[in-house]
């Protein structure tokens, strides 16, 4: 018999009118199931304390807050998960030689733990570039974002021709082998190809082998210079696919690519050692040419260079705002601008609804007057 009490009480907790949806910015999360995808590869779904309707653009990204040996580190990962199963998201990691973060989750990331990401952000995903038929290349773990597409597409029936381009190192590299299988066979508008670099013994295979070249993309997609194209995967395989469709004159309006994992240390910048730099020109130069920011929360003031960040400024006055990239990227550095005028180069780490209510990511905006932040 059914307890009508404990269903009913389920019922409730995903009462859809009761549930919240994802809004970019900082949310508590759990660990709800770890997948061993390939020796080397693991999927981390996480769900929050309470329901939360996870929706995001397929191929956007998440900012994982971890404290690593008593310090607080910041990374970056694509979903991997389809916002078609909207009550939970997931990312895919690859454990790589010396990567403080993926191989820290790979060792400790468990079913119950707890962590705060940020996001959902990016504008690589393929809502704002809809097409007829698409293009999807990857390469390694560089799958996991049109993974995140290639689901969405496949559990909403939509009417788009699909050609999928994955390459791996060895057969037993291949993400996600059963679920690629299991949509190929099931949509006709599905055409699923594999390369691998080199066999294995005792591995059989029967798909494409070496490196996507020219050759191999004529033979597998004869129309590719007419889709809309996708492509994420290591630096070398993205350089190489833009040289050989720009060698065939493809119109590079319609290719999109997304760099993967961890973001590089060279990138991550040191903002304590950007503000002393900063310091330095600021006492070089007359107080006339200096603009004030004014933190509210924490009550502290600092006069900058016009082309200081304001991430910078905070740090000068020992406010560290979190912030992973640097670049404009991950969207965790956001801050509110109550008052003034700023201007802010991003690529992609915020969201328009954002930036009309008045936020700006702290580490590529500078100030253009004196300005008051909400921090």
């Amino acid at each position: 018999m059914t307890d009508s009490t404990s269903t009913g009480a389920n019922s409730d907790y995903f009462a859809p009118v009761n549930t919240q949806t994802w809004v970019n910015g900082r949310h508590n999360v759990r660990c709800v199931k770890v997948i061993h995808e390939t020796w080397d590869v693991k999927t981390f779904c996480f769900m929050a304390q309470q329901p939360v309707m996870f929706f995001f653009k397929p191929g956007q990204f998440v900012t994982l807050e971890l404290e690593i040996e008593g310090q607080q580190v910041m990374r970056s990962y694509t979903i991997s998960s389809s916002p078609s199963v909207p009550y939970s998201f997931s990312i895919t990691v690859k454990r790589v030689p010396g990567g403080e973060v993926s191989n820290w989750l790979h060792d400790n990331m468990a079913i119950g733990a707890e962590l705060a990401v940020y996001g959902p952000v990016g504008q690589f995903n393929c809502i704002d570039f809809p097409a007829e038929r698409v293009l999807f290349l990857s390469g390694g773990v560089g799958i996991t974002p049109l993974m995140s597409m290639s689901r969405w597409l496949f559990d909403t029936n939509a009417e788009v021709d699909i050609t999928f381009i994955h390459s791996a190192r060895s057969p037993r590299d291949v993400i996600y082998p059963r679920e690629l299988d299991h949509m190929a066979a099931r949509l006709d508008n599905f055409g699923l190809y594999l390369i691998v670099e080199r066999m294995e013994n005792g591995l059989p295979w029967q798909g494409y082998r070496g490196y996507l070249d020219e050759s191999k993309l004529e033979m597998i997609s004869p129309d590719f210079m007419e889709r809309e194209i996708f492509c994420c995967g290591p630096a070398p395989y993205m350089k190489a696919v833009k040289n050989l469709l720009m060698a065939r004159g493809f119109d590079m309006s319609h290719y999109h690519e997304e760099s993967f994992g961890e973001t590089p240390a060279a990138v991550v910048e040191d903002a304590m050692e950007q503000a002393e730099v900063a310091q330095a020109e600021a006492d070089a130069v007359n107080q006339e040419d200096l603009l004030r920011i004014d933190f509210l929360n924490s009550g502290k003031s600092i006069q900058v260079l016009a082309g200081e960040t304001l991430h910078n400024a905070a740090a000068k006055l020992d406010l560290m705002i979190p912030k992973a990239c640097g670049m404009g990227i991950c969207g965790t550095c956001k801050v509110l601008v109550k008052e003034g005028q700023t201007q802010m180069d991003h690529n992609g780490g915020i969201t328009e609804e954002d930036i009309e209510a008045g936020y700006v990511l702290s580490c590529c905006t500078v100030p253009k007057s004196d300005v008051v932040l909400e921090y």
